[in-house]
């Protein structure tokens, strides 16, 4: 059965640190590509960043979060990351990790990070 479970949120005050964790399981996790979406109340869904499959792991990240928010992977532990630092209130929202390859598409359930003072 093809699992994605975050874990990691929670309210955090302006500036703070939070790092998020998205376990895989039921899938080969090192040949798909991983992204990291959030959604705010009221809005789309959005790219936050995203790590690619190959032991390169190239990776891409939203303007909003550039130089704040580092994605990782961990292929032996299936399990990719998300350290975001120096957080700002408009980060608040429902953080998914998502797996891709070829025609498939797997999200988990979702993480709310709270950034508030």
């Amino acid at each position: 059965q093809v699992q994605l479970v975050e874990s990691g949120g929670g309210l955090v005050q302006p500036g703070g640190s939070l790092r998020l964790s998205c376990a895989a399981s039921g899938f080969t996790f090192s040949s798909y590509v991983i992204r990291w979406y959030r959604q705010a109340a009221g809005k789309e869904r959005e790219l936050v960043a995203g790590i690619t499959s190959s032991t390169s792991s190239f990776t891409k990240y939203a303007d909003s979060v550039k130089g704040r928010f580092t994605i990782s992977r961990d292929n032996a532990k299936n399990t990719v990351y998300l350290q975001m630092n120096s957080l700002k209130p408009e980060d608040t929202a429902v953080y998914y990790c998502s797996a891709h390859r070829l025609s498939n598409d797997y999200w988990g359930q979702g993480t709310q990070v709270t950034v508030s003072s």
